[in-house]
């Protein structure tokens, strides 16, 4: 019973990361790829079933497994992160941030934008 309930909460937990993943694609403030990673995390953990349909999907499984195989990043996903983090930044500036929560801001994007570009890219980028 025990177990039961736990996959079922893992599940519920993929579906919620995976859903704010996808909204993520269309909001440039909600990053998609660390939500969609961790859905194939919850559902690892949850169901085989929903695991393997997401790492078959066209659009969303090849990053997961990229990242699964060599902790690697595509270069376009990485010019698509800086672009929203950059879009992030404009949009809080033009709306009239506060100073200090731009500069917060600037602070965790540049550490993000660091670790995005310092992972390798995957094979068939370098190819």
């Amino acid at each position: 019973m025990l177990a039961s309930s736990a996959r079922f909460l893992w599940r519920i937990a993929g579906l919620i990361s995976l859903v704010l993943g996808v909204i993520g694609i269309f909001l440039p403030l909600l990053p998609t790829t660390p939500f969609v990673l961790l859905s194939a995390f919850c559902f690892s953990r949850g169901s085989q079933r929903l695991h393997d349909w997401l790492l078959a999907h066209p659009r969303l499984g090849p990053p997961i497994l990229e990242w699964r195989d060599h902790g690697a990043i595509s270069k376009k996903a990485k010019w698509m992160a800086a672009i929203a983090m950059l879009l992030a930044f404009l949009i809080a500036w033009i709306g009239g941030a506060p100073k200090e929560a731009l500069m917060l801001q600037v602070a965790v994007l540049v550490a993000v934008a660091v670790f995005i570009f310092t992972r390798p890219a995957p094979p068939a980028d370098e190819a």
